[in-house]
């Protein structure tokens, strides 16, 4: 586990416990094209490892090009998390790999049936053929070791002053006071995992709702998942809707008070930071970039 990761945190369902070979089958999984409704994208295609694991579009787009409601969220250290996406749409990884938006699973079958590496190991791994279940739970398992730790932040909470510049360190006290950010991007992973409403696109005509479009709650409209903090520098835009081009922009808007509706957040209100301090946040958030795996960023050998 990284430095300054929780292994206790850690979320593995009991039917879909992490070996090496369903590791290595999921990565393959996530990078082919093959197994898409007409093989043109893969998950890597929104999801891509020089980019934060996130998207670098504003919103990610569908296997015939048209355009998705939303940014596609990073996957780093989604092993700490069940529910996935921005309203909580899925119970779990393997739940999100099985509704994958352009896909049957008919189709997946019928696409990566014939291809004998994958019904080799399928049967090494899940004692089956190709099967949609296995599809997703390998694919959730590679997901499980995106994992970015040991960053400049967890470094000098482990001891190592010089880890932080000195705007870090007053970045970082903003952080954790006057800019209360850590009311929501709280713990080791930098997420309470709920959800809240922040103003995102609530003045829009035909606003997103969100979470409530999945509890059907009045008090969920336009209430999105706090996402995790850690590579946030290397993934911008940023907002399920992907409005927000930089963090600086970001800041700005929190330090307004977000956008006024009807089910805003009380959490957020103005903060009344100046330049220098909203600066001193981005240099701390810059801090946040950490490390992953090389043997989980470098792209597989498809199987033939």
């Amino acid at each position: 586990m990284p430095l300054g990761l929780q292994a206790q945190a850690a979320f593995v369902p009991a039917d879909n416990p992490l070996t090496p070979e369903k590791i290595a089958l999921g990565k393959q999984l996530f990078w082919d094209k093959r197994w898409s409704r007409n093989g043109t994208i893969a998950c890597v295609s929104c999801h891509d490892p020089a980019h934060g694991w996130a998207d670098a579009r504003t919103v990610s787009l569908r296997f015939d090009g048209t355009p998705t409601p939303r940014h596609s969220p990073t996957l780093v250290n989604r092993l700490f998390s069940d529910t996935q996406q921005w309203a909580g749409t899925r119970t779990s990884l393997e739940d999100q790999a099985m509704k994958a938006s352009d896909q049957t699973p008919e189709l997946l079958v019928k696409n990566l049936g014939p291809i004998e590496g994958y019904r080799v190991q399928f049967q090494k791994v899940f004692g089956t053929g190709v099967t949609p279940e296995g599809v997703a739970k390998a694919m959730a398992a590679y997901e499980r070791t995106i994992l970015s730790g040991n960053s400049p932040y967890d470094r000098f909470r482990a001891g190592d002053e010089k880890a932080l510049s000195p705007a870090a360190r007053r970045g970082l006290t903003l952080f954790e006071g006057k800019a209360r950010c850590v009311t929501c991007h709280a713990g080791f992973n930098f997420t309470d995992e709920t959800y809240h409403n922040i103003g995102v696109g609530m003045n829009r005509e035909k606003p997103d709702l969100g979470r409530f479009t999945v509890t059907k709650r009045d008090e969920h409209k336009g209430a999105f998942k706090t996402p995790t903090l850690r590579d946030v520098a290397k993934r911008p835009p940023f907002m399920h809707d992907g409005s927000m081009t930089s963090l600086a922009q970001v800041i700005a808007f929190y330090n307004e008070g977000g956008v006024k509706n009807e089910w805003l957040s009380g959490d957020v209100k103005p903060l009344g930071l100046n330049a220098t301090e909203m600066a001193d946040l981005v240099v701390f958030l810059e801090s946040l970039t950490g490390e992953v795996a090389r043997e989980v960023t470098s792209p597989p050998e498809f199987p033939k």
